[in-house]
């Protein structure tokens, strides 16, 4: 299926899509909606992030839904050299960049629950360490989430290799939103 575009953000979703097992523990109203939906937001600390962060908080307000925020640390040597690239021009062990991810979550985990007791939106602050799209697609079906959104990527390479959203997209079977600012 072919992403829909509006202003400042694509979505994708399946058609016909109803009311099925993921909203089997959420409260129901007399129709047998959901009255309310769960948001799961990737967030990695950049603006594009930061902006689908905000998106997801104010479509959680709408629907007196909550928001899941996933930050999602790589592993392997990827994980490691990209932290390095970030920390110094020197190579950093494996407890270093664990040091630098966990102050990095923690950072990040502040920066989002301020912003969310601010304007009294439910959230929860989850940190992962693997890859980020299994991870988000993990999560998203562990709390039965309605959306998954992320901000658009901006690295050259993505666009040639296939950005998060696209990665997501190929592989959920629910709506996928990608903020473009």
């Amino acid at each position: 299926m072919e992403p829909r575009t509006g202003e400042g953000l694509s979505v994708t979703h399946p058609s016909g899509m109803d009311h099925d097992s993921r909203h089997q523990d959420r409260p129901m109203d007399p129709s047998g909606a959901p009255t309310t939906a769960v948001v799961v937001i990737g967030i990695d600390g950049s603006d594009t992030s930061w902006d689908a962060f905000w998106w997801a908080c104010g479509e959680a307000r709408r629907t007196s839904g909550r928001v899941i925020a996933v930050f999602v640390t790589p592993v392997g040597g990827s994980g490691i050299a990209a932290a390095s690239a970030r920390c110094s021009p020197f190579a950093i062990d494996c407890a270093t960049f664990d040091q630098v991810a966990a102050a990095e979550a923690e950072q990040l985990r502040n920066q989002a629950y301020g912003y969310a007791a601010d304007r009294n939106v439910d959230l929860e602050f989850v940190h992962r360490r693997g890859d980020t799209a299994k991870e988000l697609l993990r999560i998203a079906e562990r709390d039965h989430a309605d959306l998954i959104m992320v901000g658009r990527s901006t690295k050259a390479r993505h666009h040639l290799a296939g950005s998060l959203g696209r990665r997501l997209i190929r592989r959920r079977h629910g709506p996928v939103v990608v903020v473009v600012p």
